[in-house]
């Protein structure tokens, strides 16, 4: 919204008028054009592409602009959106703009919310930048690139009275939620350890350089990030069907304990209702060079990062584990199952039924994650991986690789969001950033 409708509504709440929110049977039907979210994408690759798809098809969304860096991608989600407006003129107009700078987004005073979907080392300057000029944010987890970049969005948010979700889609899928309702209603008990399965830490990035095609802005790439020689692993040119492995070094991701981690790792903050908090400790696995075995300690309850079903809790009546598409409930060394040949979505009817009635913790229940955003963007309240959510589940995956890069356990003020004093080193929490690039 823009900030005088965003004020709007904040007023209106303050006075007692409830916000403006689509009932259920809006979803699927034509909406005013004052009354859609005026949307621009900043970065348009795979996983962008994806969520383009999705925003464009909600009825109460308008899209306006893309960028990206590579001629063809941004060229390509433009002619994406004219393509489905020209097919669909009753839910917007075939004018999208493209552009290379995602700067000249933020200056548009038109635009109501952005959607992030660049790489990691790039989440934060739009972010606050949007938020600044006055627009919500829909941004890719994880939502930051190190510790001080989470504290910095968070902080954002708030001053800026935005509306933040984090591509942590995991919470709006209805076997995640059942599953951390399981373990926060005592079902199994006392919770004594957690698994997280997910691939390795982030590694410097030593690629060799290749020659590069025109049509890339390689200098605003790497943006924040050190400026290296063109390698197509990081940046695959054009339209490309994979999702290109930036993600592995730690320049400009951190690894899958950043990627993997960010889903799996919110998942078990969720399950110990620790939203709001995080680990007080961090050690790093036994042998240095290891990548499994890094641990996270909340007070006696201990996290380790090992191969594994997804996210598994340990409580001493029982198991939950649980991971996309499927979640499995064991008391007294047996799995509970709805009837012999049950799939996944009647055992979770069967689990709320049994185990879950009356249960007196019921977690935010989010049935579609984009669907989730646009609704809290027009009742101007906290989606449901807002950014403490984003910010705080990513600030566990730096922990954790930081005790990978330096072998050295941390103390960990979660609260403050600071190191507790005598550990950790400052230039852990955040990075060098190149000029003029900062945050």
């Amino acid at each position: 919204m823009k900030t005088n409708r965003r004020t709007f509504l904040k007023q209106a709440s303050v006075l007692g008028a409830a916000p403006f929110i689509l009932p259920s049977n809006v979803w699927g039907a034509d909406v005013n054009p004052s009354d859609k979210i005026v949307m621009a994408f900043i970065g348009t690759g795979k996983q962008a592409a994806g969520l383009l798809g999705n925003f464009i098809r909600q009825s109460s969304v308008r899209v306006v602009a893309v960028c990206d860096v590579d001629t063809t991608r941004r060229e390509t989600a433009q002619q994406s959106v004219n393509n489905y407006y020209t097919q669909n003129p009753t839910r917007g107009t075939a004018d999208c703009k493209a552009y290379k700078d995602y700067r000249e987004i933020i200056a548009r005073d038109d635009i109501d919310a952005v959607c992030i979907a660049t790489p990691d080392h790039w989440h934060t300057q739009p972010t606050i930048e949007a938020l600044a000029s006055g627009k919500d944010v829909y941004c890719e987890k994880p939502l930051t690139h190190n510790i001080y970049e989470s504290v910095s969005v968070i902080k954002a948010v708030k001053k800026y009275d935005g509306v933040l979700q984090t591509g942590s889609m995991q919470r709006s899928s209805r076997n995640f939620r059942v599953a951390c309702e399981l373990v926060r209603n005592g079902v199994i008990g006392d919770i004594s350890h957690v698994n997280c399965s997910f691939g390795d830490p982030g590694k410097p990035c030593d690629l060799p350089e290749e020659k590069m095609e025109p049509g890339l802005d390689w200098d605003m790439w790497c943006g924040p990030g050190p400026l290296r020689g063109y390698s197509s692993v990081l940046s695959p040119r054009g339209n490309h069907t994979h999702f290109p492995l930036w993600r592995d070094y730690k320049e400009y991701g951190g690894g899958y304990v950043c990627d993997w981690g960010a889903h799996h790792l919110d998942i078990m903050q969720w399950g110990l209702g620790k939203d709001d908090s995080g680990p007080n400790e961090a050690r790093p696995p036994k042998n240095q060079g290891d990548v499994r075995g890094a641990t996270l300690h909340y007070g006696d309850i201990v996290v380790t990062h090992k191969d594994g079903y997804g996210i598994e809790f340990y409580g001493s009546e029982g198991v939950v584990n649980v991971n996309r598409g499927r979640m499995e409930l064991h008391l007294n060394g047996k799995q509970v199952k709805a009837k012999a040949e049950s799939d996944m979505n009647s055992d979770m009817n069967f689990f709320e039924e049994e185990y879950l009635k009356n249960a007196k913790v019921k977690l935010y229940d989010s049935r579609h994650h984009i669907k989730d955003f646009i609704q809290a963007v027009h009742a101007r309240t906290k989606p449901i991986t807002n950014e403490h959510v984003g910010g705080r589940s990513a600030i566990c995956c730096h922990l954790m690789n930081q005790t990978y890069y330096n072998h050295e356990a941390i103390k960990w003020r979660p609260k403050k969001m600071k190191f507790a004093r005598g550990t950790g080193n400052p230039a852990w929490l955040t990075r060098e950033y190149r000029s003029p690039w900062t945050v």
